[in-house]
């Protein structure tokens, strides 16, 4: 399910199960045709979904996923953008919910989500001007006479030391 070469080197218990690859391949839509008709192989999909859940399980980097092993960033980003535009994680989410409805039930009367990223209607002239302009006094590096590179404005140089083997 991958190469065996990095930091991942087998199964690590968190790849797809065969059960739960069953019902999301059908989900995936077909490659992309290349426009001049040739392309390298792809990559199975299986390997990249089992990439793609590994970034979004630990919150890794996806230039990450290149030391597992796993699966090159760039193709995983790519099929994770391309997924995501056809629905299908979406779909994968909302199939979950429903089963585990099914099977557990969920209790939509206590459940709730809310959330805003606005200004306070009431905060007025209080919340003081944008944290990044507050108290800044004087003069920048660009307007200062002082010589570039220099904090101090001085000219000198110290002599760099150096080091012999005994």
């Amino acid at each position: 399910m991958g190469r065996s070469t990095g930091l991942v080197c087998g199964d690590d218990g968190w790849r797809i199960p065969d059960w739960l690859w069953e019902r999301i391949a059908p989900l995936i839509p077909p490659p992309p045709v290349h426009p001049l008709g040739c392309c390298r192989r792809r990559v199975p999909d299986r390997v990249i979904m089992n990439a793609i859940l590994l970034v979004l399980r630990t919150g890794m980097q996806w230039n990450a996923l290149d030391a597992t092993g796993i699966a090159n960033s760039k193709t995983a980003h790519r099929r994770f953008q391309e997924w995501e535009r056809a629905g299908v994680l979406a779909e994968i989410w909302r199939q979950g919910l429903l089963d585990y409805d099914e099977q557990v039930g969920i209790d939509w009367s206590w459940l709730a989500a809310d959330g805003a990223i606005t200004k306070a209607p009431l905060g007025g002239s209080k919340t003081g001007p944008n944290p990044t302009d507050r108290a800044k006094k004087g003069r920048s590096d660009r307007s200062s006479r002082r010589a570039r590179g220099s904090r101090s404005g001085s000219t000198t140089r110290a002599p760099t030391a150096t080091t012999t083997s005994c």
